[in-house]
């Protein structure tokens, strides 16, 4: 399949089939989901045929709910042979084109002969996979741009060779039909490159778990083992920076875990004997000893892939103009070209093969498809370059187009709206009395030893420093030393210092579930003496973010793995109500939210940042990752913002609008040129030398207003006041 065009053909075969209830065809897996109805008997080889009549290749695979890996080779292929044929064309065509338009030789023989050389190499090598694509159509009785190709380059070249060989005088039409291999060409590499970086964001997520683990044995010795041979029931040692391999429980051990890669939550979470373990997330400090509770498929990232999957699956491929019309375009081109050879035989004047020959030709010259080839990728190109220069990249066309029918955005907090690092919001003392400052020096001092994110948060509310004696840290709960009056000092959780014998009643009337971030408490001896309240911080401009989007007509809702007193005390900064705040949302459920509001009718832009965001980013009609978004939030993404500032995401969509306004207008002229253009010629008003030039200007008009994306940069900057 090479367009969205070739995937739709083989749906309508897929959906054909009896017994069949949905087919889900993926142009960039190269892969058919197909559910059968209830009780419909599963005939694989049923499929297989419907494909091969649709005139595509098929077979059927084992499937293990897996990402396809296996295809990577073959898409990797795919992409190096449209640009093989980018590299020959260009390097066939561009000679041509410069002894043709500036040289003027177009008219003399040796440089014909020169253009049969050149153009013959692109004919058969560059134009092999066009013409298989022709011939297939050609045998189910239906055509595709393919068919424009090899129609138009054919008429081109054939009479060119004839012309040449028959020793006939005239222009020649040999760069013209290298053009239109070579121009089509740059299109379809665009899109194999697309295809290829959406397969890799499903490709990265089984690189989070590791491929081996360290498995306990029953007499103590630890054995390396591929994670593949684990089995529930197993028992893993997991040491500090080590992923877990498998989805699991803490037998034994207690230690920090990082598992922003899937709830979205910046704080690291303490496990002890009993709390539960996934697949990917990693041990910050402490030794673990984990029970395997899943693996492979039943596994949490493994649920995130299968999300990923349906939601790549679920949506219908952008249905380009072209292809949609070119049913209807390519007969009518064909017949209109014989018609035209018809009429001038029989009731044309003067020499009637020579004028059949040539109008006919001019037909098929002025109706070749390299405006409509070059509509797209060229505002695709002008467009990416714009944003690259400044920092914003566009995955392809289909994101573009995606921008122009948006009514709902919506922001994963963490590390998109939040910088995604704890600070320390503020110091409550427990007793009026206490100095504020001394608290903070000593809170400050227990802190800077340890390498916990929330200690090295409270270690930056203060540069003094006390003197501390047997300072230690204590896995899963805080640290302690003792002062220089003998007293102990502690820093840590409440649960812990409770544990330690603090007295933490005058913390009781504030509710931990609803406090607006994490909450550290500060001891000496069985007194407690301060709360810390760490908060993740507003990124700046965020709120002018969200006024800028709400002025544009955009419903704006935030969605967060955090607690919902921290979601709420984020929001409100922004100026978000309640009811545009989602908490407490698991990477699943922000996928479904999205869903949700799509079946209400909403066109909804996501924008994220981690691997947790990636399904709702697939899910999403426009997924946007911010910058520092890891790779797979990147590749599920339809723009990837690389630049820290928040203020590109509204520049972003506005590039975005501007560069899918500037493929509607190439497309018309493409289309207006072949409508005004075909049925001059047909009646001879313009010869095969005009309509050659003509088909050349109509390139340049769409490579000029395309161009103008470049020089108008400046009207992508919305104006926000920070």
């Amino acid at each position: 399949m090479n367009c969205a065009n070739c995937a739709r053909h083989v749906t309508d075969a897929l959906q054909a089939t009896p017994g069949v209830a949905q087919a889900n065809v993926s142009l960039q897996e190269g892969r058919a989901k197909v559910r059968w109805r209830d009780g419909a008997e599963a005939r694989v080889a049923e499929l297989v045929k419907a494909v091969h009549a649709a005139g595509y290749e098929a077979a059927a695979v084992e499937t293990n709910g897996a990402a396809p890996r296996e295809h990577h080779h073959e898409h990797g292929a795919a992409r190096d042979g449209w640009r093989v044929n980018v590299i020959l064309g260009a390097a066939c065509t561009l000679p041509l084109m410069a002894g043709d338009w500036l040289f003027g030789l177009g008219m003399t023989r040796w440089f014909q002969w020169a253009g049969l050389a050149l153009a013959a190499p692109v004919q058969i090598i560059c134009g092999a996979r066009f013409y298989r694509g022709a011939w297939r159509q050609l045998r189910t009785g239906g055509s595709n741009m393919d068919t424009l190709v090899a129609l138009g380059s054919t008429a081109a070249f054939a009479y060119s060779l004839w012309q040449l060989l028959s020793g006939q005088t005239g222009h020649s039409y040999f760069m013209e039909a290298a053009a239109i291999i070579t121009l089509i060409s740059v299109g379809h590499w665009m899109e194999a490159r697309a295809s290829a970086l959406a397969e890799k964001s499903l490709r990265a997520l089984f690189q989070l778990a590791p491929p081996t683990a360290r498995r306990l044995n029953p007499d103590g010795s630890e054995i390396e083992t591929p994670v593949a041979q684990l089995r529930a029931g197993d028992v893993v040692v997991l040491r500090p920076g080590e992923r877990a391999p498998a989805d699991g429980k803490v037998k034994e051990g207690r230690g920090s875990v990082d598992e922003s890669m899937l709830t979205g939550e910046s704080m690291p979470v303490d496990k002890q004997e009993g709390a539960e373990l996934y697949a990917g997330t990693m041990n910050l400090d402490g030794r673990i000893l984990m029970t395997v509770t899943a693996t492979g498929e039943t596994t949490a990232v493994a649920r995130i892939i299968a999300a990923v999957q349906r939601a790549q699956n679920s949506r219908a491929d952008i249905q380009r103009l072209a292809d949609r019309i070119s049913n209807v375009f390519v007969p009518a081109v064909v017949g209109i070209g014989l018609l035209t050879a018809v009429c001038w035989f029989f009731a044309g004047t003067g020499p009637h093969v020579r004028n059949a020959v040539i109008n006919a030709v001019a037909v098929l010259i002025v109706a070749c498809p390299c405006a409509m080839g070059l509509a797209t990728p060229i505002a695709i190109m002008a467009g990416t370059n714009a944003g690259a220069r400044r920092g914003i990249l566009i995955r392809d066309g289909a994101a573009l187009e995606k921008t122009g029918r948006l009514t709902a955005i919506i922001f994963d907090k963490t590390g998109t709206l939040t910088v995604g690092k704890p600070e320390a919001t503020s110091v409550e003392t427990i007793i009026d009395s206490t100095d504020k400052k001394a608290i903070s020096t000593l809170a400050a001092s227990l802190a800077r030893g340890s390498n916990h994110p929330l200690s090295q948060a409270v270690a930056r509310i203060s540069a003094d420093s006390v003197s501390l004696r047997d300072w230690r840290e204590i896995v899963g709960g805080g640290v302690e030393a003792r002062l220089a009056d003998g007293s102990t000092a502690r820093l840590g959780s409440l649960a812990w210092l409770r544990k330690c014998g603090v007295d933490t009643t005058a913390a009781d009337a504030r509710n931990e579930a609803n406090a607006s971030g994490a909450i550290v408490g500060l001891a000496v001896g069985t007194q407690l003496q301060a709360l810390i309240v760490l908060q993740d911080a507003l990124k700046p401009g965020a709120a002018e973010v969200i006024a800028e989007f709400r002025r544009q007509g955009l419903k704006v809702r935030m969605i967060t793995g955090d607690n919902e007193g921290a979601a709420l005390a984020i929001g409100q900064s922004l100026g978000l109500s309640r009811e545009e705040i989602s908490a407490g949302v698991r990477p699943e459920q922000k996928a479904e939210l999205v869903r949700q509001l799509q079946e209400k009718g909403e066109r909804v832009a996501f924008v994220g940042d981690g691997i947790n965001d990636a399904p709702a980013l697939e899910q999403s009609d426009l997924g946007v990752a911010v910058s520092r978004a890891s790779d797979i939030a990147g590749e599920a993404a339809d723009i990837v913002l690389l630049q820290s500032d928040i203020q590109a995401i509204p520049q972003a969509i506005e590039l975005s609008r501007a560069t899918l306004r500037t493929i509607k207008q190439n497309l018309f002229w493409a289309f207006f040129y072949n409508a005004a253009a075909v049925p001059l010629a047909a009646l001879g008003y313009m010869s095969p030398i005009l309509c050659a030039a003509a088909m050349g200007v109509s390139d340049l008009v769409v490579i000029g207003n395309a161009l103008r994306l470049n020089a108008n940069q400046r009207h992508f900057t919305p104006a926000i006041k920070s």
